[in-house]
């Protein structure tokens, strides 16, 4: 077999038991690229916007910067219930446009938007209760938690906003319109570079507010999302339309569905969160500058994530579009594609990591700041872990998210117990304490996490257990 093999219609399938024609090798890569791109240029400008943020709150120093780092976990354990559901959304709303059941498809959508509306401000309420004890769980100490709260509490209330616009945005995607998510993110992130302009440092009529103005910025883009979203679900004549009667009516077998997938990503989400947790505090415990600076590289990591997350979505929805048609040939093909254009786009960032790695760090670094010089050798040392890492973390994305989409939840969560929430936070405490490597001893640690997931997912995606699972 020839390498050029790997990369052609012909030779991905030819181990895959066959259903019905197969597309050329044109067809194929022009029908997944077709749903991936929108995505990915969402996930890729939501990436770039937290670094653009995270470079205008760096004009405050680096104690900013990682103030408004130590808020990321704490606020994406809240997030998770929606990320969950969000999951749950995309793989039965797939599988739904996949049956012909375009009913299905939109009770799946004002169920879930029914069971958000409470679920948001229920944990939105929490979130700003008990936000300085969890930033302090954090790590927060006395240079970055007055910063920490005031972000934490008002992007918070952004939550209220950003749960409806996950939800309807994840139904848009499984349903193959991933456009309309693409629009909102934009506009969205436009809104919020601006306003960062406006209110950090207090450009034209607008005060100087530093962090606060940060958080003022992220909270009036996540309304704007949320509004372009929800537009998009009242237009006549489109796939999916705002059923208010339909959030009001609980339907139990359609919360149970709901449920049975989300419990699997919820699982996943819970020791994610927990694991991220954990190994955010101890980097936070080496110092500020140490976890300045990691905050620095993890921002610049985006990228090679947002690129996998942006292809994770069109296989979720073509894997459930087609196991919904009976296609699972045809699914097990539009994955290995999108695991393919990974390979080539990891092969790129390795490129950009090693010439340019060094020039993105400076992009973050305040001169002025005393930690300058530490943040820019150490920062720049670090691209180079992201270079080893991006191979093996954009695969594995792919790979997880192909599973997610057949509804496979329950094995992903799974692996995510054993990497995220054991292997990453227990490593990293050996390797930067005991073993005395610190800030680069988190991010072995983070790799390590990363190839053990792939190898995970590719072990379940090729024994084929997941074309069994019934939605």
């Amino acid at each position: 077999m020839k390498f050029t093999d790997l990369f052609t219609s012909s030779g991905m399938s030819r181990k895959i038991e066959k259903h019905g024609d197969i597309p050329t090798t044109g067809a194929l890569y022009k029908k997944f690229l077709k749903i991936a791109w929108p995505a990915m240029v969402e996930s890729v400008l939501m990436s770039l916007v937290n670094i653009f943020d995270s470079i205008m709150v760096s004009t405050q120093g680096i104690n900013a910067v990682a103030a408004v780092g130590l808020t990321t976990q704490p606020r994406m354990i809240f997030y998770a219930v929606f990320f969950a559901m969000s999951i749950a959304v995309t793989t039965i709303v797939s599988r739904r446009k996949g049956q012909g059941d375009q009913r299905g498809a939109n009770d799946t959508l004002a169920q879930a938007l029914g069971l958000v509306a409470v679920l948001a401000v229920v944990l939105c309420g929490t979130a700003v209760l008990v936000a300085e004890p969890l930033l302090n769980l954090a790590g927060a100490n006395e240079d970055t938690l007055e910063y920490a709260l005031i972000y934490f509490r008002i992007t918070m209330i952004g939550l209220m906003f950003t749960s409806f616009g996950m939800i309807i945005n994840a139904a848009q995607r499984a349903s193959g319109n991933t456009k309309i998510s693409m629009t909102t993110n934009i506009v969205a992130n436009v809104t919020n570079v601006i306003f960062n302009a406006f209110l950090i440092n207090g450009l034209w009529i607008f005060p100087e507010l530093g962090v606060k103005g940060a958080a003022i910025a992220t909270l009036i883009g996540n309304i704007a999302s949320f509004s372009m979203s929800f537009f998009s679900i009242l237009r006549k004549g489109r796939y999916l339309r705002f059923d208010f009667l339909g959030m009001l009516k609980w339907r139990l077998p359609l919360i149970k569905t709901i449920g049975k997938v989300s419990l699997g990503a919820g699982t996943e989400q819970l020791f994610m969160r927990v694991g991220f947790f954990i190994y955010a505090k101890l980097v936070a415990e080496l110092g500020t500058a140490e976890y300045g600076t990691h905050i620095i590289a993890m921002n610049i990591l985006t990228v090679s994530f947002a690129c996998g997350d942006g292809l994770s979505v069109a296989a979720s929805a073509l894997i459930g579009q087609n196991l919904g048609k009976k296609r699972p040939d045809l699914s097990t093909l539009y994955a290995k594609a999108g695991q393919r254009i990974g390979v080539a786009i990891s092969a790129l960032l390795i490129v950009f990591m090693i010439f340019a790695g060094g020039w993105m760090v400076r992009l973050f670094a305040d001169p002025a700041d005393i930690h300058y010089d530490y943040v820019i050798k150490n920062g720049t040392i670090l691209t180079y872990f992201i270079a080893v890492c991006a191979p093996g973390q954009i695969s594995q994305v792919i790979y997880n998210g192909a599973l997610r989409g057949a509804g496979d939840t329950k094995y992903v969560a799974f692996t995510s117990a054993i990497c995220i929430g054991i292997i990453r936070p227990l490593s990293a405490y050996l390797l930067c304490y005991p073993a005395g490597f610190g800030l680069f001893g988190a991010w072995v640690s983070l790799i390590l996490d990363q190839y053990m997931r792939l190898g995970f997912s590719m072990k379940r995606f090729f024994s084929g257990q997941w074309q069994k699972i019934k939605v």
